[in-house]
């Protein structure tokens, strides 16, 4: 649990330094400095709410009943959201808000996967049993998927990905990045589900499964209204 301690201070701190140095005004869409803090007040709350309940509700669903205090990345990407576009709904506050946030995300996300994998088994987010060769055995005699490491992966392209389009489109960026990134997000964490050992709660999809597939509607429509 250290080692996983230890990684997810350092994507926390990637993420915060990145900000800092690259992206002084994330939100130039909230104009008023009182709003903002209102805006990240929700976002936080969203975050933290959003983290910690879909995490409990997934360990309930997979562990037997058991009620396991966790936290998950989906479920922080998914409050967050929740709460910051209600907040903006009953705002008026138009536009995306979330766009200068993306590559902090995107390298946190990468390498807090990587203490992910370090934790092993009791972090509970290993993969199924395979026969790949690039399949890792936690101790316990199985050979997984490391499907910390596929999103690890898929997380460090994307962020490569939004620093190019910041600096080749810094409108269209801020326009539509965030929504690019949830869609990617979304998309590769959906397959990755298929690689896990959680319970499938319908149509053999699990909890993360359906919250992926919300994600990704949400991108779309947002996206297609801001092309």
């Amino acid at each position: 649990m250290a080692i996983h301690i230890l990684f997810d201070l350092l994507s926390y701190l990637a993420a915060g330094a990145f900000s800092w140095r690259y992206f002084k005004d994330p939100n130039p869409v909230i104009i008023e400095e009182d709003m903002r803090w209102y805006y990240y007040t929700v976002l936080v709350v969203g975050f933290v709410l959003g983290s910690v309940g879909l995490s409990i509700l997934n360990n309930y669903l997979s562990l037997e009943g058991q009620v396991i205090l966790g936290k998950s990345i989906l479920g922080a990407l998914f409050g967050g959201i929740l709460f910051s576009e209600t907040f903006k709904y009953f705002m008026g506050i138009k536009g995306s808000t979330g766009a200068y946030f993306v590559p902090s995300l995107a390298i946190g996300i990468a390498i807090g996967r990587i203490g992910c994998f370090l934790a092993g088994l009791e972090d509970y987010t290993y993969g199924v049993e395979t026969t790949l060769p690039w399949g890792v055995d936690f101790g316990d005699g199985v050979v997984r998927h490391p499907v910390q490491l596929y999103e690890s992966l898929a997380m460090f392209g994307f962020f490569g990905f939004a620093l190019w389009r910041y600096r080749v489109d810094r409108a269209g960026f801020g326009r539509t990045m965030f929504y690019q990134f949830v869609l990617w997000y979304a998309l590769q964490r959906f397959a990755w589900e298929q690689l896990k050992p959680y319970e499938n709660i319908v149509l053999g999809i699990n909890l993360f499964g359906w919250v992926c597939l919300v994600l990704i509607g949400y991108a779309v429509v947002y996206l297609y209204r801001n092309k």
